[in-house]
């Protein structure tokens, strides 16, 4: 019983590093009788995502002022939601639309930078416009609903209340 314990262990382990020391040498050797020159970092092609981006010309609205707003926004939501729920959304409904709307924006512009970063337009020239646009859609639809539920219905303070008391 030990003797078939130790051949299992070590013996797929001399198998293996030998195996491995063969595929080593054997790849080390066609790379030394390969006709390319070996270029560190890898091999440039051009034409494609290794061409130096084109950068826009600058802009205020999306460099400083965009990102300013985003942490306005941000910032503004923890006061806002306080006030939305110490007071009642039926008694004030501005401030429960306010929240809505900040909420909506909120995630669009953390769901536009998760498309602008991972979803580039040079990588993914055509998964890129339809995430954006699925994304603006998608927007539109949900400030349509939360106009709708804060008008013709109870409103979003007061379905939170709700849903946290139930």
């Amino acid at each position: 019983m030990a003797s078939s314990m130790l051949l299992r262990s070590t013996l797929p382990r001399t198998f293996a590093s030998a195996t491995g020391r063969n595929v080593l040498r054997s790849a080390l050797q066609v790379r030394a009788s390969s006709t390319t020159q070996y270029v560190p970092g890898g091999p440039i092609i051009k034409g494609t995502v290794n061409d130096p981006v084109e950068f826009p010309p600058p802009s205020k609205m999306h460099g400083s002022y965009h990102w300013a707003f985003e942490r306005l926004l941000a910032a503004t939501l923890v006061p806002m939601t306080t006030a939305a729920f110490v007071t009642s959304g039926s008694s004030y409904p501005v401030i429960d639309g306010l929240l809505g709307l900040s909420l909506v924006m909120h995630s669009h512009i953390g769901f536009d930078s998760m498309i602008v970063d991972y979803l580039h337009k040079r990588k993914y020239p055509i998964i890129s416009p339809i995430a954006t646009w699925t994304l603006r859609t998608a927007t539109v639809g949900v400030l349509v609903g939360v106009y709708q539920f804060n008008t013709n219905d109870i409103g979003l303070t007061e379905l939170i209340a709700k849903v946290w008391t139930a």
